[in-house]
């Protein structure tokens, strides 16, 4: 039996998730292409980008399932339809692992929910790669994603990674960097420590490190072309208590930006893990 013969033989029915290349085609595993020939019906973001892909290793499903943020919840029928016949079904993004800051989280728990099997072929993450490269710690990580653009759970956020223990990541679009690097330097401080990677495997692979002012310059004097990563050092121990001072800033700020008393208690509350007792109280004198 050769190599090619031991790969296909292991390609049981079931939902597969197959990590993509994030930028360079060569990073997609033998065993990733073998599902993706194997398979039935691919789910993809966009027929046109992930049909490229599909041409280059040979793969030509019965169908392909459009399953991007809109459509998503649309699909689950179809897909499950085909899990009931035995068939092998792929989910791809189009760039890195799916359901990571991409579609494919309610397909998979509608699989599960309807007892099929969840089946992977791992491969590139953007925010495994960019912490890893960062020089930043990494035995403890929080990756959340993409910030909200706006509102009260911007807000939230914002405060959250500011007072995080852990190194964490976050996603950002590049006509979006300047401003979310401006507000991560207004909670974090400008000395906090940052990495900015974009281009990720690509010929113009760029890591950029320095601190949350400094990048704040950096942002406006760069092409914004490719999706950032942003690896952000974690805050110090000995900072991490709140204090009262930490809770009269987090409401006045709110409320200076048109936020109700009773919204501005409840949202700082939530952001820094106190009791509603404790900034209500403080709230009074603000």
């Amino acid at each position: 039996m050769s190599k090619d013969d031991i790969v296909t033989s292991a390609i049981h029915a079931g939902l597969w998730l197959v990590a993509t290349p994030i930028g360079n085609l060569e990073d997609l595993s033998p065993r990733g292409a073998a599902v993706l020939r194997a398979a039935k019906v691919i789910c993809c973001e966009d027929t046109r980008h992930s049909g490229s892909l599909l041409k280059r290793i040979g793969a030509s499903p019965e169908r392909l399932i459009v399953a991007n943020e809109h459509t998503e919840h649309d699909a689950i029928e179809s897909v499950l339809s085909y899990l009931s016949t035995g068939a092998v079904v792929a989910l791809i993004s189009d760039a890195g692992t799916p359901a990571i800051s991409d579609p494919g989280e309610r397909l998979v728990r509608a699989t599960i929910n309807a007892g099929y099997t969840v089946h992977s072929t791992p491969g590139p993450a953007a925010f495994v790669m960019a912490i890893a490269m960062s020089g930043l710690p990494t035995a403890r990580i929080a990756f959340d994603g993409f910030l909200p653009r706006s509102g009260s759970e911007r807000r939230e956020r914002l405060t959250e990674v500011a007072r995080e223990r852990r190194t964490t990541v976050l996603y950002e679009a590049p006509h979006r960097l300047e401003k979310t690097l401006v507000d991560l330097a207004d909670v974090c401080g400008n000395d906090r420590l940052v990495v900015l990677a974009r281009e990720l495997t690509k010929l113009h692979e760029d890591m950029w490190r320095g601190t949350l002012g400094d990048a704040v310059i950096h942002s406006r004097t760069v092409e914004p072309r490719g999706e950032y990563a942003l690896v952000i050092a974690p805050v110090t121990a000995e900072s991490v208590d709140v204090t009262d001072d930490d809770i009269r800033t987090e409401l006045a700020s709110r409320t200076s930006a048109g936020i109700s008393k009773r919204s501005a208690v409840d949202e700082v509350t939530a952001a820094l893990g106190v009791s509603r007792k404790r900034v209500y109280a403080i709230s009074v004198t603000v």
